[in-house]
């Protein structure tokens, strides 16, 4: 079930058996507030925060910041968090640590090229080679969550799906008994937050079936199991 603020303020209220002279709503909207961003936060992948967009390279330009990737021509109006993934139209970009790239791209040597590499590094990613044209580059990020707590209306929800909704309640209800000054209720509640999220997130962030993790592969990576192979393929290790 959906819950906006202002029904989980009353939910809150109403277990803790307190009003508004009690703890203002103000006050509960930043408890709220600093719940929402501990579950936004808990996990660096939710599925419900991926987004696609493409952006245009520029000749001769090898960095691109988050702000400039999220913002044209397919705008992403939260803005962008993480990228996952890039490619072109005619084949995949790999990702490369700085280390590597350092090592690979050494400063005194102009290359300009179709990128094939990207490095992430300060919200920006950097390509490599540097792009000698226009190339479209298409996108998989996580956005950013919707501001939610402080200063929001009574009307709105927090950008979680529904099922996170009383989750959410659970740690507002724990800090409400926190400030009554009743730290065993705050204890319990604050418990069954954590098992509540936990039991959760197994739903949402789970391992893809189409994707099994494996584990003490011989082979980890994609030029290491041959070109063309996905970096999760089967190479000899053990799968879940």
């Amino acid at each position: 079930m959906s819950m906006t603020i202002a029904q989980m303020r009353t939910q809150i209220r109403s277990i803790v058996d307190i009003d508004a002279t009690d703890i203002a709503d103000t006050t509960l909207n930043i408890i709220l507030g600093q719940g929402y961003e501990s579950i936004v936060y808990s996990e660096k992948r939710w599925p419900f925060y991926e987004v696609s967009t493409t952006f245009p390279t520029a000749d001769a330009t090898k960095d691109y910041t988050l702000t400039t990737i999220a913002d044209a021509p397919d705008i992403v109006t939260q803005g962008i968090r993480e990228i996952l993934a890039l490619r072109t139209d005619r084949h995949v970009l790999e990702f490369i640590g700085n280390d590597d790239a350092d090592w690979n791209y050494p400063l005194d040597v102009l290359t300009a090229s179709v990128p094939y590499e990207w490095s992430f590094w300060n919200d920006t990613v950097r390509f490599y080679p540097t792009p000698n044209g226009v190339e479209t580059i298409y996108v998989r990020a996580l956005r950013n969550a919707d501001a939610f707590g402080d200063g929001v209306a009574d009307g709105v929800e927090p950008d979680l799906p529904d099922s996170f909704h009383p989750v959410l309640c659970t740690y507002g209800i724990a800090k409400a008994y926190l400030q009554q000054e009743d730290p065993v209720m705050a204890q319990q509640y604050h418990n069954s937050f954590v098992v509540e999220l936990d039991n959760i997130a197994r739903r949402f962030a789970d391992t893809p079936a189409p994707q099994p993790m494996v584990v003490n592969s011989r082979t980890p990576t994609r030029y290491m199991a041959g070109y063309g192979r996905l970096r999760y393929a089967n190479t000899g290790g053990v799968i879940w």
